[in-house]
């Protein structure tokens, strides 16, 4: 059987960074925080904290003092920062410099809906976060949409920026801008603020998913971008399994099958998509 691994996809530009710094402060023998899962994939949390990483939540983080904390490429609402100075805390900051843009361009378009009575509208899965660390820029004032049910919140009557999470359908944010320009009453700007590195990877998926007879999709139960990409090569092959470990590799999936494509989501480590080819070729 041909297996092959799709190296265009796996770790965006931002999960390398943030894990990057996060083994190079490992390095150096300190004691190392990160609040929250520094990536959505359980097998390379694993292999950071063998390393050494402690990953706490926002609970545990509250309660630190003197110490040093990772923050993930997803980034975080200003009061993560006031704590660690009001604490002692060295934050080693591994925001992505895509999100760390969109959150100033957030509060900007903030501040100027606030002296118009505007609103801000964030088209992102709730409590999700990144949309925090966005929302977190607007005071928590932001309207979040998620699905059509949200879009009772948005008064038609007033001014509003609409923003999305970075890692959104773009066909879905154009969609939801169409809806809410077809009601506004008042001006209505519209940033489309999803990062290509990762939207670009849709027509990618769907042409390899094409490839190959049996396409096995690795990615953590916890990322939403896995479980999109992952349709995206349903929807194009019928024979696409997602699985999160080794574990879950079924012999029988294989049977009759020439080719086996192997490919993963912008949280998947390399090292775990090999493993995973690896394996099938004994199977």
């Amino acid at each position: 059987m041909k297996v092959e691994i799709d190296h265009k996809s796996g770790f965006c530009f931002g999960v390398v960074n943030a894990i990057k710094k996060a083994e190079e402060t490992l390095d150096q023998g300190e004691k190392l925080y990160c609040l929250g899962d520094i990536v959505h994939n359980g097998m390379e949390i694993k292999r950071l904290e063998a390393l050494g990483l402690v990953t706490i939540d926002r609970e545990e983080y509250l309660n630190l003092k003197n110490c040093r904390v990772l923050l993930r490429a997803h980034g975080e609402p200003p009061s993560t920062y006031e704590h660690a100075r009001a604490n002692n805390i060295e934050l080693i900051d591994a925001t992505c410099p895509v999100v760390l843009k969109l959150q100033q361009r957030v509060k900007q378009a903030y501040e100027q809906m606030e002296a118009e009575d505007g609103q801000i509208i964030l088209f992102g899965k709730k409590g999700h976060a990144e949309v925090t660390g966005l929302n977190g820029q607007t005071k928590d004032q932001s309207i979040i949409i998620e699905g059509e049910e949200d879009l009772k919140q948005v008064d038609p009557n007033k001014p509003a920026f609409l923003f999305s999470q970075t890692t959104k359908s773009i066909d879905q944010f154009q969609q939801l801008a169409q809806k809410l320009q077809e009601n506004a009453k008042q001006p209505l700007t519209v940033k489309d603020t999803i990062c290509r590195q990762v939207a670009n990877r849709v027509p990618r998926m769907k042409e390899f998913a094409s490839q190959h007879d049996i396409l096995i999709f690795v990615g953590g139960k916890k990322s939403s971008n896995a479980r999109f990409l992952f349709d995206v090569c349903k929807q194009t092959n019928p024979d696409s399994y997602f699985i999160s470990n080794l574990a879950e590799l079924d012999e029988k999936w294989f049977k009759n099958k020439q080719s086996a494509g192997i490919c993963g989501a912008t949280s998947t480590p390399q090292w775990l998509m090999e493993q995973v080819a690896e394996r099938i070729k004994t199977l």
